[in-house]
C-alpha cells in the first residue's frame, strides 16, 4: 500500500565523506534543510543520487516513483551544456549531477511532474530547456550581495511579477536568503517571476504547467515554508492525476 504522503524526490551529491575510521567514503549526501523542510509540508522524501550515465529512459523511469522533484542547489553547470567556454570563476564541473539533473528537468516536463529548482537547479531548467547562464554575476551588478563569502548566506529583497503564480504565493516582495554568482539569463518556455532590484532574474515558471518553478535564493535556509508547501500540494493532486 502507498504512503498516504506524496514522495518527492530531492538530487543530490556524491562526495567523499568522513565518518569515524571511514575516510572521504564516497557518499550520497545533500544538506539536511532540505528534507527537514520538505517533511515539514507533508511528504515522504526520497534522495535521488546522480549518475553520469543518465539519460531520458533513465529519468524517466526515476520520474515514475515519485510525485514531484526538487533539484537542489550546488556546483555550477558546465558551460560547455549551453555552448561558452567557462568563465574563470566557474567551478569544476559535476558531470554526474549535470546528466541526472538535465535529465530530470527535461523529461519532468514531459511527465508533468511537479518540478522546483533551487538555485542551482534553477539553471539546470533553464540550460535543459535551452536556455543560457550569466557566468559571474558580480561582473555585472558591480557587489557581492548575493554571494557575501564562502560558506555565508547573503539576503536581499525580491519583488514578485504580477499575475504569476509566485505572486500569489509570496505576495508582491520578501526578503530571501541567497549564495550564488551565477543566474539565469534566458529561460525559454519559463516566464519571469521575480527579480532583484539589481536586475538580477531571481525566479521563474512555467505558465502551462501545473508546478514548475525556480527560484535563485535558498528557501531551505529561510523560515519560510510556502514554497515547499505549494510543491507537496501540487504534489498530492499529481498523485490523483488532478491538475
Amino acid at each position: 500500500m502507498r504512503s498516504a504522503r506524496p514522495v518527492v524526490g530531492l538530487t543530490c551529491y556524491v562526495e567523499p565523506v568522513t565518518r569515524g575510521p571511514w575516510q572521504d567514503q564516497p557518499s550520497a549526501t545533500v544538506p539536511h534543510a532540505y528534507v527537514e523542510k520538505l517533511e515539514r509540508a507533508g511528504a515522504l522524501v526520497l534522495v535521488v543520487p546522480p549518475r553520469p550515465d543518465a539519460d531520458a529512459a533513465l529519468a524517466l523511469e526515476v520520474l515514475a516513483r515519485l510525485d514531484a522533484l526538487v533539484i537542489a542547489g550546488g556546483a555550477d553547470v558546465d558551460p560547455a551544456h549551453y555552448g561558452q567556454d567557462p568563465h574563470p570563476s566557474v567551478q569544476d564541473p559535476r558531470a554526474d549531477r549535470d546528466a541526472m539533473e538535465l535529465a530530470l528537468a527535461a523529461a519532468s516536463a514531459e511527465t508533468g511532474t511537479p518540478l522546483l529548482g533551487i538555485c542551482r537547479g534553477m539553471q539546470v531548467m533553464a540550460v535543459a530547456a535551452g536556455g543560457l547562464v550569466e557566468q559571474h554575476l558580480p561582473d555585472r551588478v558591480g557587489h557581492d550581495e548575493h554571494l557575501p563569502g564562502d560558506g555565508v548566506y547573503g539576503e536581499h529583497a525580491v519583488t514578485t511579477v504580477a499575475g504569476t503564480r509566485l505572486r500569489r504565493l509570496l505576495g508582491e516582495d520578501t526578503t530571501v536568503p541567497c549564495y550564488h554568482h551565477q543566474s539565469v539569463l534566458t529561460h525559454p518556455g519559463f516566464v519571469a517571476s521575480a527579480w532583484a532590484a539589481d536586475g538580477t532574474l531571481e525566479a521563474m515558471e512555467d505558465p502551462g504547467a501545473a508546478f514548475r518553478l525556480a527560484v535563485q535564493w535558498h528557501p531551505e535556509m529561510g523560515e519560510d515554508p510556502r514554497l515547499f508547501d505549494a510543491l507537496v500540494s501540487g504534489a498530492r493532486l499529481h498523485r490523483t492525476g488532478q491538475k
